[in-house]
């Protein structure tokens, strides 16, 4: 064996201890790299909920507002969390290669590459706020969502600079802190919603400045532990930046995609907000768009699992170690159906309970009954999910974003939409086709995803061997 599948202390003399958990059991890295992040995104999750919460006490419309905006809040999120999955790939690949220059450098062409897209994101949105909700059929809740959307975008830098410097922590393999920077930001905003939204009277507005001054502050942490601290694998140097296309087309050859697969994500959204207005009111939309926070909190354990599974896999295939791929993706996915299955019958049964917590106001009490329903409904493709989403986390960590994102559009932009079609209109299931759609499209896709991933691990294997 060449020393590129060696993974020890001697053959990497600047490794830490993130490298090395990397570089070993890709059980035990899965473990180790996933148990923080399901925590920091648990914490983080808890927070949007609680969010939602404080929110529903402005009333139903208040939650529709943010109905809205969230499709173009999950834009920047894609964007940015688009980059960083491209940057913990080429990280990972490179620290399997024992190429420390060539990680230092992907760090350094990140970091540039996300100021540009950050200003491209914020300044657009921020002017034609107003006109674009007024487009998209947010109607009486146009004011609101202007109010919440306009503070969200002027503040989207902080966004974009925390989830890309979260990234190249988990892409060298540092988990815990990745962990503290989420939680930190997730704590403050648990604390600060209320004093923002009633204490200070500012409503809705208010929600949004307390994520805004919770990412500035998570982002000014990240930025002393990568920029002044020094202790981490990568190092930056600016000064004798000079642009490397090639690192530049490994970034985008994962980190496009990977954006596409999310924005695809986003304009689901906004379709199928339009079509739960054509079907329904926009009641529906606040049933959705807080139905879907519940989503995100049941599906964070698979997510968690998912950012271990791209470094892990990235640097497995830099040493050019093919069988710890299918160890690694195999392993993860029986944790990830075994969470996701739990997860499943407790939402099923506690629906409910579950959908009390969000409409405990006078105003919010009337979308209860079908916020129930969803959730029961909803909760049917949760098994599902490990298999798709891992299946992507494998071919991104290998830098094969492309074939990550044709499973995710999919199941997205075309089953999705399709079936959610098919059932809400040509069937004339109403709102309630809508949510058949998204699992019967769910379910599909991953298994699609699945399969394909097998099949391309098989033909590593075989070629290497």
């Amino acid at each position: 064996m060449t020393n590129r599948g060696v993974s020890s202390e001697r053959a990497r003399p600047n490794a830490t201890e993130g490298v090395k958990t990397l570089l070993g059991d890709p059980k035990r890295a899965i473990w180790k790299l996933a148990l923080p992040m399901i925590a920091a995104m648990s914490i983080q999750t808890l927070y949007n909920l609680v969010d939602a919460f404080w929110v529903a006490g402005l009333g139903a419309d208040a939650l529709a507002g943010i109905g809205f905006v969230f499709p173009f809040f999950f834009f920047a999120m894609a964007l940015s969390n688009g980059l960083g999955v491209g940057t913990g790939s080429a990280l990972a690949r490179r620290i399997g290669a024992q190429d420390k220059a060539g990680a230092d450098n992907v760090a350094v062409h990140t970091v540039i590459i996300m100021m540009i897209l950050a200003v491209g994101y914020t300044v657009p949105l921020v002017v034609c706020a107003e006109e674009l909700f007024i487009r998209i059929g947010a109607g009486t809740t146009v004011s609101l969502a202007v109010a919440y959307g306009q503070v969200v975008f002027a503040g989207s830098i902080f966004l974009f600079f925390s989830n890309v410097a979260n990234a190249i922590l988990r892409g060298e393999g540092d988990a815990k802190r990745a962990m503290y920077a989420m939680a930190l930001g997730a704590g403050l905003n648990i604390f600060l919603d209320p004093i923002f939204i009633y204490t200070l009277g500012l409503g809705i507005a208010g929600a949004a400045w307390a994520t805004v001054l919770s990412l500035a502050i998570t982002s000014l942490v990240m930025l002393y532990w990568l920029l002044f601290k020094r202790d981490t694998y990568v190092s930056f140097n600016f000064r004798d930046f000079a642009c490397d296309r090639a690192i530049v087309r490994d970034l985008f050859s994962v980190g496009l995609p990977s954006a596409a697969m999310q924005l695809s994500m986003s304009i689901t959204m906004l379709v199928l907000n339009l079509i739960i207005v054509m079907v329904d009111t926009t009641d529906g939309v606040a049933v959705y768009s807080t139905g879907w926070r519940v989503v995100s909190m049941a599906t964070l354990p698979t997510m968690g699992i998912a950012t271990a599974v791209v470094p892990v896999t990235g640097a497995a295939y830099g040493a050019r170690v093919f069988s710890r791929l299918s160890i690694a993706h195999l392993y993860a996915i029986k944790i990830g159906l075994l969470l996701e299955t739990v997860i499943a019958v407790i939402t099923f049964i506690f629906a409910p309970q579950i959908a009390a917590v969000f409409t405990q106001a006078e105003a919010a009490a009337r979308i209860a009954p079908d916020l129930t329903l969803f959730l029961r409904i909803i909760c049917l493709f949760y098994p599902s999910i490990s298999f798709g989403m891992l299946s992507s986390a494998v071919f991104q960590g290998t830098g094969k974003g492309v074939n990550a994102l044709l499973v995710t559009l999919l199941r997205t932009i075309i089953l999705t939409v399709l079936l959610a079609v098919l059932f809400a209109v040509v069937f004339a299931w109403g709102l309630v086709g809508v949510w058949w759609g998204l699992v019967t499209a769910n379910i599909v896709g991953a298994l699609i995803a699945f399969t394909w991933v097998r099949l391309y691990i098989r033909g590593l294997v075989k070629k290497r061997s």
